[in-house]
């Protein structure tokens, strides 16, 4: 099994910048792409992006290009979301995930592995 623990959250005002971290714990050998998904209240869980193993593939959603930016240090297990330029509609819980095989993807359903999520507050 492997576990992930989300961390970085907080509250920000609108058009500041937060870093989520996802350390991995337990099998990561296992463990291929990782990604970042949110959920807003009342809205179901979102793809926010991904990256692949070695982290040369990067993709984005499209509320997030260009303002978040995903990264992942193998060596220390633990991925990294980036957010700068935040809006009040970032505002969510947002969860680590990984995969065992496969480059990235949307699907939630590729992803094996869950963290248990960490709140961002965007406030305008």
């Amino acid at each position: 099994q492997v576990q992930l623990v989300e961390s970085g959250g907080g509250l920000v005002q609108a058009g500041g910048s937060l870093r989520l971290s996802c350390a991995a714990s337990g099998r990561t050998f296992s463990v291929s792409a990782m990604g970042w998904f949110r959920q807003a209240p009342g809205k179901e869980r979102e793809f926010v992006a991904t990256i692949s193993w070695g982290g040369s593939t990067t993709f984005y959603s499209d509320s997030v290009k260009g303002r978040f930016t995903i990264s992942r240090d193998n060596a220390k297990n633990t991925a990294y979301l980036q957010m700068n330029t935040l809006k009040p509609e970032d505002t969510a819980v947002y969860y680590c995930a990984a995969r065992r095989l496969g480059v990235g993807g949307t699907r939630q359903d590729l992803y094996a592995y869950w963290g248990q999520g960490t709140q961002v507050t965007v406030s305008s």
